[in-house]
């Protein structure tokens, strides 16, 4: 039974029965999100824009079922029927990028009621440069700033993939994805081994293998000579600068082959050298160990402190998505 009352309950019908407790009770807006993992993210953004009149309350799109997902939380939520006391809130992906050109994206971009991070996903959030060295701190609770500068690291990077990842959405735009995918592009733009004291050797690397894939994409699309450039300056439009094209790459390809090995390599060294200078003031051994075992017990994992910040909140496009359900909702 309670499964088919489920489905009655539109943004609508929570207006009713809103109406119903009286003008004293705080408006609830329901925020529907794809998984377990977002109800966090979502729920931190969200809360900024309660007001004593209204509140968000972020769920999973079903009450009856363990389904997840993008696709599940779209379908979900137009059956129910969105409005201004029902939204969704999903990833990106390539969605907002591809501007309609799917049904995934004609969803999320021409329904006022479905929220997205304009980036590909929250994992790019997490691995914004800025914060990144805020999340050293957190892992090895040390605040040298001298190993290497994390926002000229990524610009860099992003300015050398920036023209193989316009490929890269060009081929699913003109539906090309399985002769170069996500997974394609992953592949060649993972900067391997990154010398702390001389990151622009990997990135000298991966340089060259940007130019030379690009060639061969030049070769194997010889339709793109005329739309590559348009298609570019459309995405320009919509934000993507070279500058911050690892935010719109596939976030778990981010985390995973770029922002996380570069973390473990300067979380590693500042570890290393918090570890001599508490053996170097330690008066005796019991203190030492002591001072050690304490030291290694307060510090943590740089993964699950880039998993558990924050501070990616004072990026321009999360402050946009807020602004976005600030006029719409609130």
């Amino acid at each position: 039974m309670s499964s088919r009352l489920n489905k009655y309950v539109t943004s609508n019908y929570v207006s009713a029965m809103q109406r119903l407790r009286g003008q004293s009770k705080r408006r609830k807006v329901v925020a529907y999100v794809e998984s377990y993992d977002d109800i966090y993210f979502w729920r931190t953004l969200l809360s900024e824009l309660e007001t004593s009149q209204m509140y968000f309350e972020v769920m999973l799109p079903s009450r009856t079922t363990l389904q997840k997902g993008k696709k599940t939380a779209l379908l979900e939520g137009l059956a129910k029927g969105l409005g201004r006391d029902m939204i969704v809130c999903v990833d990106a992906d390539y969605d907002y990028l591809l501007q309609g050109c799917t049904r995934s994206s004609q969803e999320v971009c021409s329904n006022s009621y479905v929220f997205h991070t304009y980036t590909y996903a929250i994992e790019n959030y997490q691995c914004y440069a800025p914060s990144l060295h805020s999340v050293c701190v957190m892992a090895t609770l040390n605040d040298d700033h001298s190993l290497i500068d994390f926002e000229a690291f990524m610009e860099e990077y992003s300015r050398i993939i920036h023209p193989l990842f316009v490929w890269n959405v060009w081929a699913y735009r003109y539906g090309r994805f399985k002769e170069f995918s996500m997974a394609d592009f992953a592949t060649v733009v993972t900067p391997g081994s990154i010398d702390i004291f001389n990151p622009s050797a990997a990135l000298g690397r991966l340089q060259h293998k940007v130019n030379v894939t690009i060639s061969r994409l030049q070769q194997k699309f010889p339709e793109g000579k005329e739309t590559y450039k348009p298609f570019m300056d459309r995405l320009a439009a919509l934000g993507l600068t070279p500058e911050t094209t690892y935010l719109y790459m596939r976030g778990h390809d981010l985390v995973d082959k770029v922002v996380a090995p570069l973390l473990d390599n300067v979380c590693n060294i500042l570890r290393r050298r918090r570890q001599r200078e508490i053996k170097s003031l330690a008066v005796h051994s019991t203190q030492r160990q002591n001072e050690l075992a304490g030291y290694q017990h307060s510090s943590a994992e740089p993964l699950e402190m880039l998993r558990k910040h924050s501070d990616y909140r004072r990026c321009a496009l999360y402050k946009q998505v807020q602004q976005d359900i600030r006029e719409r909702v609130i």
